[in-house]
């Protein structure tokens, strides 16, 4: 059989099955590949497949643990080819299959490592596509390794709680087999508590038992130490939400980022009813974007819009027992206030800022009030300022300078203060959207579940905590009482501190994470990411919801 010229390989890019689905440069990686391999088959030989091309064959076959499709990588004429080889199959055949089984191995690497899409075209702003593996030199040695899987595994992202995401899919899509899982009997008009009669109680242990989140009587008297939680599950029947299935519910809660009351409500239904396959979805997706974080420079700080979290890192690794987490307040629902994906360079802390007030929410908010009412600047601490320095000349709130303000002559700013909207404290990091970590001085919003009220910017609930964490990058380290101090002192108002290298901040957005406790949390998908990512993958979506009424 003899080894057929490279440029035939690469001429069928065109005809093959799948070639839609193919990324603009897969076709020079291809060539890119049997360069490295001096234009000969890869994976064929002496008139049969090789053990790499099995083993890889077996693996495209399963790539939906992944979280990808089978589909997209040939495996219809891969399957079509497998046992059906001989000594006079013709060398066109065999180039064939030498080609789809490259290109799949191509698409395979590439998938995993970099993504199936331009996070771009997502609306996610990160940095351009990286370069951080060369695939086909990946590709050529996964056709001679003895590991084909591990060669594989070696190109996913490095991260813990990837690995972790990736187990968790297993498991729900053998959850999401059963669809009566998620069927539960209707609520009524009222909230359902503990003692309330439910017809569908015994469905709702079984589900909250498949999650992982009804523990069974003996486990829980085993942790508490104390017999009387085997005798709280006999307070009720299969009718009954009893304190075992009321604590369950609590676990379930937590989850999924809702109230945590035990209370069969309306929200927590929503979620209960929600079909695996949905859940199943959101890992995929998940994973997917996992696949678009770039290898940070130094440990970053991350916040998670949909699960309203910042996550600061104190080493490369992604385990909990490392990192810094608080909740944060994100930008709201609405496009023009939702909170921007993009990558970012913390470069300075300041203490007791001004806030130089957008233009839109000054025109939206600010100044229809200050028309409407004489002392609104003086009560809310605006001054309308001519200059863009902190020493710029103050303009007299009166008629002449509402007019300059509307015509945009002049800005409007907030003293700096405890009412400040910034609070006492800023974490800057220049970008285009002028968005920026934050202290509030709306404190009790920190106590709402769902926690999207800002105008895009970020608001975090323990910033002297995160500013003893970024000021360790300091010419020198600040601890908290300090810190305090500063925001508190009067006379060193939008006191700017630089640090000595940057810190990266990336904000991002998935709606499942899984714990390395084990329980997987989901998040409601507030911006509508995961159907916009949906229809860039051209998955069809899966449905919402899924009631016996």
């Amino acid at each position: 059989m003899h080894d057929p010229p490279m440029h035939k390989f690469i001429a069928l890019v065109l005809t093959l099955s799948g070639a839609a689905h193919a990324a603009p440069d897969e076709a020079a990686l291809v060539q890119s590949v049997y360069a490295h391999s001096n234009s000969r088959l890869l994976w064929s030989m002496h008139a049969q497949p090789t053990k790499q091309a099995g083993d890889l064959g077996d693996l495209l076959r399963t790539v939906d643990s992944y979280g990808l499709r089978p589909g997209d990588y040939g495996m219809d004429l891969i399957t079509a080819r497998a046992g059906g080889w001989s000594a006079e199959t013709p060398d066109a055949d065999w180039s064939q299959y030498d080609f789809v089984m490259t290109r799949a191995a191509v698409r395979l690497i590439t998938h995993l490592h970099y993504g199936r899409i331009d996070p771009r075209s997502a609306g996610f702003e990160l940095p351009e596509p990286r370069t951080d593996l060369d695939v086909a030199a990946t590709v050529a040695a996964l056709a001679s390794t003895a590991d084909v899987a591990g060669t594989v595994t070696a190109a996913e992202p490095r991260f813990l709680h990837y690995a972790l995401l990736k187990r968790a899919l297993s498991r729900y899509r053998g959850l999401a087999a059963d669809p009566t899982l998620t069927q539960l009997p209707g609520l009524g008009r009222k909230a359902l508590r503990a003692g309330d009669p439910y017809a569908g109680a015994a469905a709702l242990r079984k589900l909250l038992a498949a999650e992982g989140d009804l523990v069974a009587a003996g486990e829980r008297a085993a942790v508490a130490g104390d017999r009387a939680a085997v005798a709280g599950d006999r307070v009720g029947d299969d009718q009954t939400l009893d304190p075992a299935l009321c604590e369950a519910l609590q676990r379930f809660q937590a989850r999924h980022g809702l109230k945590v009351d035990g209370v069969l409500n309306a929200a927590t239904f929503a979620a209960l009813t929600t079909p695996i396959a949905r859940r199943v979805r959101q890992i995929e997706l998940t994973l997917e974007r996992w696949r678009w974080l770039p290898a940070f420079r130094a440990p970053p700080i991350i916040v998670n819009i949909p699960e309203f979290k910042l996550f600061a890192f104190n080493t490369m690794d992604d385990r909990a027992a490392s990192i810094l987490q608080m909740p944060v307040i994100v930008g709201q629902a609405y496009r023009d206030k939702q909170t921007p994906i993009f990558i970012g360079d913390l470069k300075y802390v300041v203490f007791r800022p001004y806030w130089d007030i957008p233009r839109t929410i000054m025109l939206r908010e600010m100044l229809p009030k200050m028309q409407a009412h004489a002392d609104y600047a003086q009560r809310n601490h605006l001054e309308i300022v001519d200059g863009e320095g902190d020493d710029a000349n103050i303009v007299t709130s009166n008629a002449e300078g509402l007019a300059a303000l509307a015509a945009g002559t002049v800005r409007l700013r907030q003293q700096p203060g405890d009412d400040n909207a910034l609070g006492l404290i800023k974490f800057l990091f220049p970008n285009a959207h002028n968005v920026y970590l934050h202290s509030t001085p709306a404190h009790k919003l920190f106590a709402a579940s769902r926690r999207a009220f800002s105008h895009g910017c970020i608001r975090v609930s323990d910033p002297v905590a995160l500013a003893v964490h970024v000021l360790r990058n300091a010419a020198q380290a600040w601890d908290a009482d300090q810190i305090d101090a500063a925001m508190h002192n009067s006379e060193a108002n939008n006191a700017r501190v630089a640090l000595r290298e940057p810190i990266p901040v990336m904000i991002f957005y998935i709606t499942a994470m899984a714990s390395e406790a084990g329980p997987v949390l989901f998040f409601d998908d507030i911006y509508g990411h995961d159907s916009k990512l949906e229809a860039l993958l051209h998955l069809a979506p899966v449905n919402s919801a899924a009631t016996i009424r």
